[in-house]
């Protein structure tokens, strides 16, 4: 599922707020999106925890994705 900027944040606000269940949330791109949003300043700032930073996962590689999905849900590999 593609998602803009916009929704990504909102996501992860209800799940901060704990009213969404967290869920994998994978960064194609590794490059781009390291370059787009630097989470270590915002842990920094405060604006989202050290924790928070578990939520993400960059990849470049769809089998390293669906990988991480398996692991997050406890799926067999």
């Amino acid at each position: 599922m593609n998602i803009s900027f916009k929704q990504l944040r909102l996501f992860v606000t209800l799940v901060q707020t704990g009213k969404a269940k967290p869920a994998p949330i994978i960064l194609f791109g590794s490059e781009y999106w390291k370059h787009l949003i630097n989470f270590d300043v915002l842990v920094q700032e405060g604006t989202i925890s050290a924790q928070d930073l578990d939520l993400f996962h960059y990849t470049d590689d769809p089998v390293q994705a669906w990988q991480h999905i398996q692991r997050f849900y406890q799926l067999p590999a």
